[in-house]
């Protein structure tokens, strides 16, 4: 929690490269001092900062992944985070009521709502893309489709490293307007954004590589078995499907944790 609010307040983005008194931040946050500074010791409590004589810099954690400032940035999450762990709060009232107190449907969302929860998902599926590219040899792919992949920015880290992809997102319409808005912020416009559900039906063109990224572990299983056949039908002959995220869990039910904790009934 503590991590959380000091990435809402951006105090590793403020501190940088340099030092701060927690009046020194006050004055840049318009944040009581005092209050500020239990923060700022709970901080540096778990390394994260470093303080001396009252001076807090960032520790080796923070300064390489927690200042917004630096490409290597890893804190991007903390919205989606609580709207998770808000969700997540209501699990024994979803089962009680036998039913998802806090549902997100994106088929039924007003573009608002899709457009908030897309751009909180975006910086961790910027990352995702990033990672992809590096653990997959992916020279000799033509095509991408990322379906159901949100803001789209799972493509936006693919291309960083494979310039020469032709990339495709397919989205519900609410989302896919939003992946526009999104994918522009990012400077990216040669994304194409193709609107559609992929429990009806597949892509309209072919691709070499298609992701389904937190997609098949979110639909019952007839559903998640007719999304995976028609991400086949999205490719082109020896093209590959990537199944990725959170949900994914071994036969027995019993592991990996991730995947056993992340099927929340909320």
């Amino acid at each position: 929690m503590a991590l959380r609010a000091a990435l809402e307040l951006e105090i590793f983005t403020t501190i940088g490269d340099g030092v701060a008194t927690a009046r020194n931040l006050d004055g840049i946050l318009a944040i009581d001092a005092d209050r500020l500074s239990r923060l700022l010791y709970a901080l540096a409590s778990i390394g994260l900062l470093e303080v001396r004589d009252g001076l807090f810099r960032n520790g080796p954690e923070a300064s390489a992944f927690l200042d917004a400032s630096k490409p290597t940035f890893r804190g991007g999450d903390h919205e989606l985070l609580r709207e998770l762990w808000g969700a997540d709060l209501l699990t024994a009232e979803s089962l009680r009521e036998n039913r998802p107190v806090a549902l997100h449907d994106f088929s039924e969302t007003d573009p608002e709502a899709a457009a908030a929860f897309s751009r909180n998902i975006a910086p961790e599926a910027l990352t995702f893309g990033r990672n992809l590219a590096r653990e997959m040899d992916l020279s000799a792919v033509g095509s991408v489709i990322d379906i159901g992949g949100g803001p789209g920015t799972v493509l936006v880290g693919i291309r960083e490293r494979w310039p020469h992809i032709t990339a495709t997102l397919l989205e519900l319409p609410a989302v896919a307007a939003a992946a526009r808005t999104i994918l522009s912020e990012y400077g990216v416009g040669d994304v194409s954004v193709e609107e559609g559900d992929i429990v009806a039906a597949p892509s309209s063109g072919r691709h070499d590589l298609a992701i389904l990224k937190a997609v098949v572990q979110v639909l019952p299983p007839d559903q998640a078995r007719q999304s995976i056949l028609n991400a086949a039908r999205c490719l082109t002959p020896g093209g590959e499907v990537v199944i990725a995220g959170w949900g994914v869990i071994d036969n027995d039910r019993l592991g990996p944790p991730d995947g056993v904790f992340s099927i929340s009934p909320s």
